[in-house]
């Protein structure tokens, strides 16, 4: 395929609407290359970047959006982008995970995910307000 689609998507912030985020990012995910274990990473971290946009960005607040974008290079590149209209954060301050305090916490490990599975994350403040979280996973062809 020569030309491989660009999706954005905002929505209010709701929980059901991760089912309908998954199945375009599956769509995207199968034309870009991905295979099923990359797909299944891609899920993780879309559904715990989503997951964050609502809950902690924009509060549960469904006046305020969650835009994610998805996009491709011509590298077999899967680029993810998902932004809140939150307070923001600094990255640097999320608590450790894996630290031994905060290894029984319930929640906390949502950027640890997104990192382990992708390839690439850069989180950033928006100029107008708000976070952004942009993800890349590569496509890797598995050689038999």
């Amino acid at each position: 395929m020569s030309h491989l689609p660009s999706v954005r998507l905002e929505f209010g912030s709701a929980f059901d609407m991760l089912d309908f985020v998954q199945v375009v990012s599956d769509y995207v995910g199968r034309l870009t290359g991905l295979n099923d274990d990359q797909m299944y990473d891609v899920s993780v971290a879309i559904r715990e970047s989503v997951i964050n946009a609502i809950k902690h960005g924009n509060q549960n607040d469904q006046d305020k959006l969650v835009i994610v974008e998805f996009s491709t290079v011509p590298r077999n590149e899967m680029v993810v982008s998902v932004a809140d209209q939150g307070e923001g954060f600094e990255p640097e301050e999320v608590a450790d995970p894996l630290a031994p305090e905060n290894l029984m916490k319930g929640s906390g490990r949502g950027i640890l995910f997104m990192r382990a599975y992708m390839d690439d994350v850069r989180i950033q403040r928006l100029p107008g307000g708000g976070m952004e979280i942009r993800m890349v996973k590569k496509a890797v062809s598995v050689i038999s």
